[in-house]
């Protein structure tokens, strides 16, 4: 009796071991992942806080140039103008009363297929 005892109580302390191993091996891995989160938030802080990306942003969004740089403008197909094209159809469709929309929509639509 007293051997089924101890070897219970052997059991049950080694199966908490394991546990708090397992446990433990979780939470490092955790501290890994949050560690090389930490290092790649940090490398895009500083990339954000550098001239670099300040001067990225300018000449992006702004349309901002270094003085002395000259500026070429190559022409082709425009994002600017098939906006104003895609507004001015939104605008001309807006127009247009539901009927006739509906009316578009059904017989218009069967006529191109």
């Amino acid at each position: 009796m007293l051997t089924i005892f101890a070897t219970l109580g052997y059991v049950r302390a080694y199966y908490q071991e394991y546990q708090i191993r397992e446990e433990i091996a979780r939470l490092q891995a955790e501290a890994e992942r949050l560690n090389s989160k930490k290092i790649e938030t940090l490398g895009a802080l500083k990339y954000l806080n550098s001239p670099d990306f300040v001067e990225e942003k300018a000449r992006r969004e702004l349309n901002m140039i270094k003085p002395g740089e000259q500026v070429a403008v190559i022409a082709g197909e425009a994002r600017e103008g098939n906006r104003g094209q895609e507004n001015k159809n939104m605008i001309e469709h807006q127009s247009i009363s539901n009927p006739v929309k509906w009316w578009r929509y059904f017989f218009n639509e069967a006529q191109n297929n």
